[in-house]
């Protein structure tokens, strides 16, 4: 149950996300003026906080939604079935956002 809230909490942290997205390349867009207030927000430590919910959120909505479709299939509905579809869906999520930042700053993202 508890797991079935979060996903949804994260389909509405998906829409704020988005903003932050379209507010990206509208200033990508407009020219290195406005483009340089976005880059100066998502460097700031509570920028770089909220692109990182947004990836968990991404992340862990993709995943819960694959167990949706699992359980839409006709699969996972025994009670050790569900723990493991929940339980992979949260560490899941937290394990890919992890590795994707960690490689986003192997490649030279982070600089």
């Amino acid at each position: 149950m508890a797991l079935s809230i979060v996903h949804r909490a994260t389909g509405v942290a998906l829409y704020f996300g988005t903003l932050l997205l379209a507010w990206w390349l509208i200033a990508a867009a407009s020219g290195p003026t406005a483009y340089s207030h976005v880059h100066a927000f998502t460097s700031s430590f509570l920028g770089r906080l909220i692109v990182f919910g947004y990836t968990w959120a991404l992340l862990h909505h993709l995943l819960s939604g694959i167990r949706h479709f699992v359980w839409d299939l006709g699969y996972g509905f025994k009670a050790s079935e569900r723990e493991a579809l929940t339980w992979g869906a949260l560490i899941g999520g937290i394990s890919l956002t992890v590795l994707l930042w960690i490689a986003a700053y192997a490649i030279g993202g982070g600089r």
